[in-house]
Order: structure tokens, then C-alpha cells, then sequence
């Protein structure tokens, strides 16, 4: 059958409607015991190899970023495309104005679903090397545990992406697409025009976009609401030029003391976001159902304490759904720099994390009113928009995600929760848009104590093998469902 029209696809996009069930019953299991334990036995044999080509793409210092030796971005994308053509695909690399993306596919039994499998070879930055245990690019393993820059996100979940393939060598069973892009890391400005030029080759009846985490260690996760978000940079002036603090102070506004009272405005004196316009929505799993309380967030965060929490209602819905406002960055003179001067300008980076369904120019329209309402002092307020995403929430229900949550089940031994990110990846929207008849899954490789883009990034030996397990099930589970479908 086409991609497309396959009998189990579900909408994911965030407007979605769940699409009627049409194979005959999706509540019997299309797998046998002995055939989830072959499949789970050939991935345990392959994970040696495995671990040897991630350690591999974890030592080429991939970051997209512009200051850094884009040659290593390309060798990246070629070393993926080998590991790719090595289990039979046809394999192209294509760049659309930004940086390399790799495009395989391999078909499947004649009439089979196709599913496609997202990642990205593009890394973070590394940091201070001050900061890291062990040489970022060196992959070293400790404690269960493999530390460098990209082994989880996200060269884990190309290996993913591969093992899966491995475990199924020679009897692939469905039709597989894979896409490697190259520019996650700086915010995928290219992939509108790759889905736009290159979308037809990647039509598929179910997307696996391997980009998020698991709840815990020993316990999986698919990632069913993605928060959208705004930056924007906020200036204010309230003088021509500096003018001497002792002669004029007193009586004249100064910019700095004029833009921190504007920046506190954005939240109420509960912490909660006091932005008119915004949507306030909880969370649809509670903290008790997830057994999350405040004690584990203090410990994942590292607050410190004494800090208190800000903001009211549930902390998942804090976390996953309601509205976030962050200054991530104010340029004036520094403490080391400053005169007796009354500054005349200064400005922030304001950071907002929206509604899952929140629309992204509504929020920067309410951001607008709101500076503009509350500039103190009749000071002089500009307002930039830098940045904004659509967010995501999927209609997580069905036969794709049924058979989803059970190789999750299968490969860890308990069932996986529903969960929500509360921050941003954009690009899962724009395969909503571009796909919408495709079932999208989000689902990763990293744990809470991963640390990606922070310095020790690392993965989890033991649940990467469980990840592998259960995509290799997860293809198992999709072309024999889609061959009861089949007339």
C-alpha cells in the first residue's frame, strides 16, 4: 500500500483528530512470544557492533554551529550515509542552503507499510573542557554509562535507526526511510525547504522521530506534548546619552533600573507568567500518576537550597504545559565595566515556552502589548521578535501508537507512560504539517540525568540497549499489523 493510506494511520499534528481503527482487531497481539524474544535476542547479539560505530560518530566533532570546522559536519553526514548503505539502502546526501542532510530507504514486502525514522548527526558545542570528566569527542565509559558530546543526542538514536535495520537484515518488515538531519542543534532553518523538495521520499505511514527521553531508568516514555516558543529581545531607553549619576540621579529614570522593573512584570507574585493573552492549561497527567514531586525536581534541576519554586497548579503542568518566561540574557555594562553613569539603553533576551497549542504570533502579539503596557517611568520600549515555534500535541491514540506502546512494554518489561517536554523541537511540527496523515512518534534515548548540551553529556548503556530492542520490535510489530490489514 502506499504510504499514506495505510489502515492504522493516526493524525499527530496539533490540531489532530484520531482516524477510526480499520484492522480487524488491533487489540490482539500480531507478535508471538518466541518471535519477540528472536527479535530481542538478535539486538542483544548486535549491540557490540553497535556500540563501535556510535563511538565512532561520537568522536567526529559534528557542530553545526558556524564558528566551528564545518568539514567535520560533513564527514559526519558521510559516515552516516556508509553506516546506512551498509544495511542495503540507497542513500543520498542532500543540502538545501544549510548543512548536510542524509536521506536512505530501503523497501519492504510488497504492499508493507513505510516508516520513517528521524535523527540528527549535528552536535552542541562542547564547553569548557574545564568542565568535563573526560575528553568530550573521546567516548569513555563509566559507571554503566558512555560520556561524550553526541553520544545521546543524537548519534545514539541514529544508532538506533541502525540497529533496528541490523536486527532485521535481509527481512525487513516493512518498507524504511531514513532521515538524518544536520542542523538540529541550530534550529533546522533548512529543513522547511528539504520537506518541500524532498518531501516525497519521505511519505510514510508512521514517523519515529528519535529526539526526546525516557521518563526514568527502567522506564519508557513517548513524548506526546512539545511546548512552543518565542525569543524576543527587549530594549529600553529613557536618555540620549549617559549622563553623570550624581547630578542626575535622583531625578532622571536609568535604563537598567528602568528595563529590571519592566522584566518583572512578566510574572505575578505567585512566579506565575502574568502575560495576558497566553494559555494556561494543565498538564493531562498529575504528579501523582507519574510519582514526580518536588523532591526529584530539586534533585534533576539542581536547585539550591532554600530556593523556592515559582508558580502555582500541578509541577508536571508547570513543566509541560503552562505558558514560562525566562531572561536568558541582558546586555549592558558590566559590574566590572560600570562608571557612575546613568545608563541610557539596555536590553534583554526574553524567552518564552507556550502552550503546546498556543499560537506562536498570538503569544508574540500578547508579549508586545504587555511591554508596551508596562514600561515604567514613560520610558522609551522596543520590542525585536528573534525566534518562535509552533509547539506540539498528539492525538496519541490507536493502533500505530498501540503497537508503540507495546515494544516499549516488550523491550523493558513495564509499560511506558505518556509524557510531556516542556521544552521546544520545533521540527516535529513541521513533519505534522507536512505529513498529516502519517501517526508521529517522539520518542528518544536520553534519561533525566543525560545532560545534553551540558558538559558530561552521556548514555545510558543499558536503556540504549532497551531503545534498540524496542524500535527493532516496533518494525516487527508494524509490517505484521499492516499485513493483517492487507486484503
Amino acid at each position: 500500500m502506499p504510504a499514506g493510506s495505510s489502515p492504522f494511520a493516526v493524525v499527530g499534528g496539533r490540531r489532530s483528530t484520531p482516524a477510526r481503527d480499520t484492522v480487524t482487531d488491533v487489540t490482539d497481539d500480531v507478535l508471538t512470544a518466541d518471535q519477540i524474544d528472536d527479535v530481542r535476542t538478535r539486538v542483544q547479539g548486535l549491540m557490540p557492533g553497535v556500540r563501535s560505530d556510535l563511538e565512532a560518530l561520537t568522536r567526529i566533532p559534528s557542530v553545526s554551529l558556524d564558528s566551528f570546522d564545518q568539514a567535520e559536519v560533513q564527514r559526519s553526514a558521510e559516515a552516516t550515509a556508509e553506516l546506512l548503505r551498509a544495511e542495503g539502502l540507497e542513500v543520498e546526501i542532500v543540502s538545501e542552503g544549510g548543512r548536510p542532510a542524509v536521506i536512505g530507504h530501503l523497501a519492504g514486502p510488497e504492499g508493507a507499510p513505510t516508516v520513517l525514522l528521524y535523527a540528527h548527526h549535528d552536535v552542541q558545542p562542547p564547553g569548557d573542557r574545564a568542565d568535563w570528566d573526560s575528553e568530550p569527542f573521546e567516548p569513555t565509559e563509566r559507571d554503566g554509562r558512555l560520556y561524550g558530546r553526541g553520544a545521546a543526542d543524537d548519534k545514539a538514536g541514529v544508532m538506533a535507526h541502525v540497529a533496528a535495520l541490523r536486527a532485521h537484515a535481509g527481512r525487513l518488515p516493512c518498507s524504511v526511510t531514513v532521515f538524518v538531519e544536520g542542523e538540529e542543534e541550530i534550529a533546522s532553518e533548512s529543513l522547511p525547504r528539504i520537506l518541500e523538495r524532498h518531501g516525497e521520499k519521505l511519505q510514510a505511514d508512521a514517523i519515529v522521530l528519535a529526539d526526546s527521553l525516557n521518563w526514568a531508568i527502567g522506564t519508557p516514555a513517548l513524548t506526546t506534548t512539545l511546548r512552543g516558543s518565542l525569543r524576543a529581545v527587549v530594549t529600553v531607553r529613557t536618555l540620549d546619552h549617559g549622563v553623570h549619576s550624581g547630578m542626575f540621579g535622583g531625578a532622571c529614570p536609568e535604563a537598567i533600573t528602568s528595563l529590571t522593573r519592566l522584566l518583572a512584570t512578566l510574572h505575578d507574585d505567585q512566579g506565575d507568567v502574568a502575560i495576558e493573552g497566553l494559555v494556561h492549561e494543565d498538564a493531562a497527567s498529575s504528579d501523582e500518576e507519574l510519582g514526580f514531586d518536588e523532591a526529584r525536581l530539586r534533585e534533576e534541576s539542581g536547585l539550591l537550597p532554600g530556593t523556592e519554586l515559582i508558580g502555582t497548579g500541578s509541577l508536571l503542568s508547570r513543566l509541560w504545559t503552562k505558558p514560562a518566561a525566562v531572561v536568558i540574557g541582558i546586555t549592558c555594562p558590566s559590574v566590572e565595566e560600570a562608571g557612575n553613569v546613568l545608563n541610557a539603553s539596555a536590553s534583554a533576551k526574553i524567552n518564552l515556552r507556550l502552550n503546546p497549542t498556543q499560537d506562536p504570533q498570538d503569544a508574540w502579539a500578547a508579549l508586545q502589548r504587555h511591554l508596551a503596557d508596562h514600561a515604567p517611568w514613560g520610558a522609551t520600549v522596543e520590542v525585536e521578535l528573534d525566534e518562535q515555534g509552533w509547539g506540539f500535541a498528539a492525538d496519541a491514540e490507536g493502533p500505530v501508537y498501540d503497537q508503540a506502546r507495546a515494544a516499549f512494554a516488550d523491550a523493558w518489561g513495564t509499560e511506558p507512560v505518556d509524557v510531556g517536554i516542556g521544552g521546544s523541537i520545533p521540527f516535529v511540527q513541521a513533519f505534522a504539517e507536512r505529513f498529516p496523515d502519517a501517526a508521529i512518534l517522539v520518542t528518544g534515548v536520553e534519561d533525566p540525568d543525560t545532560r545534553a548540551h551540558g558538559a558530561n553529556e552521556s548514555l545510558h548503556l543499558g536503556e540504549f540497549e532497551r531503545v534498540c530492542i524496542a524500535e527493532a520490535l516496533l518494525l516487527a510489530r508494524l509490517g505484521a499489523m499492516g499485513a493483517t490489514g492487507r486484503d
